[in-house]
């Protein structure tokens, strides 16, 4: 099962690089929440799908997302990843947003898929914001 998510998020972060945000949207649940940033969470896929057009915008249309070292829990038909994830940028020097986060995703499996219900890069940082 870890195999499968690895290569599920591995996936989503090439059809992020390669701008498919259509193809993106198939990695999740019809109900998921995207953190974009602290304080601002996209809910259900067409708003997951603008949201990530426009951080695609702010980084110069030049994100390549990648996971370093991760760690998976699973109970049942519910996994969390806990993730190193690494942002590539053209611009990411200028960026105000880490570009090595510690992030959390949790997975469920609906119908034999297993699909992001809550896609969480900033992981446990959001607990420092004011």
């Amino acid at each position: 099962m870890n195999k499968v998510i690895k290569e599920l998020i591995d996936a989503a972060d090439k059809a992020i690089k390669e701008e498919r945000f259509d193809d993106l949207m198939d990695f999740y649940t019809e109900d998921a929440v995207l953190v974009v940033k602290p304080g601002l969470e996209a809910k259900g896929k067409d708003s997951l799908k603008k949201a990530f057009i426009k951080i695609a915008e702010y980084f110069k249309n030049s994100l390549v997302p990648r996971q370093g070292k991760m760690l998976m829990i699973e109970a049942g038909d519910t996994v969390l990843v806990l993730s190193q994830a690494l942002l590539e940028a053209d611009n990411k020097s200028e960026s105000k947003y880490s570009m090595e986060r510690r992030a959390t995703y949790v997975y469920r499996n609906i119908d034999g898929k297993w699909l992001c219900a809550i896609d969480n890069s900033y992981g446990t940082a959001l607990l420092d914001q004011p």
